[in-house]
């Protein structure tokens, strides 16, 4: 039997938001295993999908950049150690910069981007560098996203903590910019169901399908009310099965037919989406500080 610890108790508990004798309950019957411990605790609780994603546990900003032809554009992630070094005007510059150099310079990943050439001569990593020398906090370029379209590029930043860049083909510009805002406010994943992977619909219907069985019903009728969670829950994550945030009543898939528009691809990004920081605990710092 593998021993469970409070750190394992922890995590499963911010994972699902359930209880803690829950919790090592789940841990206990699935022998420490947190991925199985946290189905079987939606399984018995209908708890929703983990909410550990949704965690926003580091600073710093999303930035994007479109090109004047609205063809190419570029959305970032860029990452410091405080919100108020997320509000300094040079860290504001340096994530701006970035993303155009992102734009510009195409590159295929970080360690490439760290290389291009930002519209002072500097490198990225030169320039990255020097910010951190001048305002004393780690800065690091997180992930980003690059896009060319033959439609054309909307980009919305919600403050600057989410950040959406979409493709669209057909419709007019505020259009556009709802979608984007949509997009940020119901956080879809993809834009159709096609596009779901299939072992995310396999981890849900595996869900699904113990938590029918334990309403005693029959084989067929369990079948039929899992089929139904199913479209539902694709309904929910994906752009097109979704209510358009600005009037409910109607689905955004009819909302594209209607205008004559076509969502190519979209990104979001939400700042320290899946970063977890280190907790201090002042308390404990100042006692041990009080012993020596």
């Amino acid at each position: 039997m593998a021993e469970i610890t409070a750190g394992m108790v922890k995590d499963l508990r911010e994972a699902t938001g359930l209880g803690m004798m829950d919790c090592k309950k789940a841990l206990v019957e699935t022998n420490g295993d947190l991925k199985a411990a946290e189905e079987l605790l939606r399984i018995k609780s209908g708890a929703k999908a983990s909410k550990a994603a949704s965690r926003i546990a580091a600073e710093g900003l999303v930035s994007a950049f479109i090109s004047t032809d609205g063809k190419v554009g570029a959305l970032v992630e860029v990452n410091c150690e405080t919100d108020f070094m997320a509000k300094n005007d040079d860290f504001m510059a340096f994530a701006s910069n970035v993303a155009q150099a992102i734009a510009q310079n195409n590159p295929s990943d970080i360690v490439a981007l760290s290389s291009a050439v930002l519209g002072g001569g500097d490198s990225v990593e030169d320039a990255r560098k020097a910010l951190i020398m001048k305002v004393g906090e780690n800065v690091s370029v997180r992930r980003f996203v690059r896009y060319s379209t033959a439609g054309k590029l909307v980009t919305y930043l919600h403050g600057s903590k989410i950040g959406v860049l979409l493709d669209i083909s057909g419709g007019d510009d505020a259009l556009g910019k709802d979608l984007a805002m949509h997009i940020a406010a119901s956080k879809p994943i993809c834009v159709s169901k096609e596009q779901v992977s299939q072992e995310l619909l396999d981890t849900e219907r595996k869900v699904y399908t113990a938590q029918a069985a334990e309403s005693g019903k029959p084989a067929n009728i369990v079948e039929k009310m899992v089929d139904g969670r199913i479209a539902k829950y694709l309904a929910e994550v994906t752009l097109l099965g979704q209510p358009f945030v600005k009037d409910p009543d109607i689905l955004v898939e009819k909302l594209l037919s209607t205008h004559g528009v076509k969502v190519n691809a979209f990104q979001m990004f939400v700042v320290g989406e899946g970063i977890e920081k280190a907790v201090v605990d002042y308390a404990a710092e100042v006692a041990a500080a009080a012993k020596v």
